[in-house]
């Protein structure tokens, strides 16, 4: 039995921060509960594309964004972005050019300076917080493409590579498309391994694939949703 739990004053500012503490932390219990729960076999491939919100339409990086993501559809994979404009509207609309055979969805958060979800989205989700949007994408995704992106598509793909660094992520491509990123990951192979006491493993920094163009992109997802498949029919051949 559990101890018997005495009433807290509202007047007790210390205490009443305590058990507000106390039960964040046990709903988190319970949010990690229910997430270790898996299904057999998912559906559907599903990939995310982190992405800049300020390309306009008729750039090249939205319009090639677009392109892939209508790539990716055919093939029948499900396109998950942050549900924003630029380069998040650029990959659903790429989405929605095969409703028949992908799913464009938006996960959103709330903020006060951003528009409202784009017209391409069929399915949305709304978040208060950074910390369940980020959770929901890694939940669903199967694959992750960054495109070039500010400091919010830097923090997304940062949390992406540190879950497949400590294994809470596996067989999940993270993709670097564009010239910015090379820079950012031999900065951390310089800074974190080329020196006397390393802060991470040489293998660490090779999981990031940098790719010049969204065709390779494209290229290394079709890989992935191959093998994707190959395991999903293994899981319906297995006996139950």
């Amino acid at each position: 039995m559990k101890p018997e739990q005495t009433a807290v004053s509202l007047a007790n500012e210390d205490q009443v921060r305590e058990v507000l503490a106390e039960s964040v932390l046990g709903l988190w219990d319970v949010v990690n509960n229910i997430t270790r729960l898996k299904p057999s076999r998912r559906e559907r491939f599903r990939v995310t594309v982190f992405g800049s919100a300020r390309f306009k339409p008729g750039s090249f990086g939205y319009e090639e964004t677009k392109r892939c993501a209508a790539e990716l559809a055919k093939l029948g994979c499900d396109i998950i972005t942050g549900g924003g404009p630029g380069l998040m509207k650029a990959a659903n609309e790429g989405a929605a050019s095969a409703p028949e055979r992908s799913k464009s969805i938006g996960v959103r958060v709330d903020l006060p300076f951003e528009q409202e979800v784009n017209s391409f989205v069929s399915q949305t989700f709304e978040h208060r917080t950074f910390f369940t949007r980020l959770h929901q994408f890694v939940l669903q995704s199967d694959a992750f493409i960054v495109a070039p992106g500010g400091i919010g598509t830097v923090l997304e793909t940062m949390m992406i590579w540190q879950l497949l660094q400590v294994r809470h992520l596996q067989n999940t491509p993270l993709i670097l498309v564009g010239e910015m990123w090379p820079s950012l990951v031999e900065w951390a192979k310089k800074s974190m391994i080329s020196i006397d006491s390393p802060m991470a493993d040489a293998a660490d920094l090779d999981i990031p694939q940098c790719v010049g163009s969204g065709d390779e992109a494209v290229t290394l997802i079709r890989k992935a949703h191959a093998q994707w498949v190959k395991n999903q029919d293994k899981t319906v051949s297995e006996p139950k």
